[in-house]
């Protein structure tokens, strides 16, 4: 299957259809802080309009799964996205509120998964690899050790869907999908103007260099 791209903190409703037109198959809005964030009914109004095939994805701490299964019925969310070091337990308290897809963020700080990493590959639809900073929970612009990652995802490649995001941009993903094989690539930053300001060139780019790369 091809790599599928997700376009995450979106935070207008024409960066919205900008990700679909390019390519995207996960369209992402930030419920968590930062500059990307987003009400629920600016989420809602941003992604109605576009197609029902493509997904739409919230980003959550792992402490807000009660207002993620609110906000996900608000805005019609498919995936609900757990980041700031969720537990396989924070995943099983998500699927208990939400009938979609429960994906986990696994934050990398060096070249070592979590611990607890085992346990979400186990229990989530999907994990998310991301570079840890203190005080972010995403769209950090900092990438991973690609070739150490893919070497420590020997054991457990295959057992969900793998999503590689950090520091992704048009320039580096192809190299990126050629270490690491992820199922889908995220990237938030790497097409910015500015922070939750998308740059619609960069992200026909970023798609065009995933293709090319497969």
């Amino acid at each position: 299957m091809p790599v599928r791209v997700k376009f995450c903190g979106l935070t207008t409703a024409e960066d919205a259809a900008a990700a679909v037109d390019a390519g995207a198959s996960y369209v992402g809005a930030v419920f968590a802080g930062g500059p990307r964030l987003v009400a629920a009914e600016t989420a809602r109004d941003n992604f109605a309009a576009l197609d029902k095939r493509v997904h739409r994805v919230g980003v959550f701490g792992p402490d807000a799964v009660a207002h993620a299964a609110h906000v996900a019925v608000v805005v019609g969310l498919d995936v609900i996205q757990l980041h700031g070091d969720p537990r396989p337990s924070d995943v099983l308290a998500a699927r208990a509120r939400f009938g979609g897809k429960i994906w986990a963020a696994a934050r990398i700080e060096g070249s070592l998964l979590p611990e607890w990493s085992e346990g979400l590959f186990r229990e989530a639809d999907a994990v998310l690899l991301d570079a840890h900073v203190a005080g972010r929970l995403g769209g950090t612009g900092r990438t991973l050790d690609w070739s150490a990652i893919g070497r420590s995802l020997d054991d457990l490649r295959g057992a969900t869907t793998l999503v590689l995001a950090g520091g992704l941009s048009p320039a580096n993903v192809a190299q990126a999908i050629s270490i690491v094989a992820p199922d889908v690539v995220d990237v938030s930053s790497g097409v910015e103007r500015s922070p939750g300001k998308k740059d619609h060139e960069q992200m026909r780019a970023f798609v065009r260099a995933v293709r090319e790369a497969v």
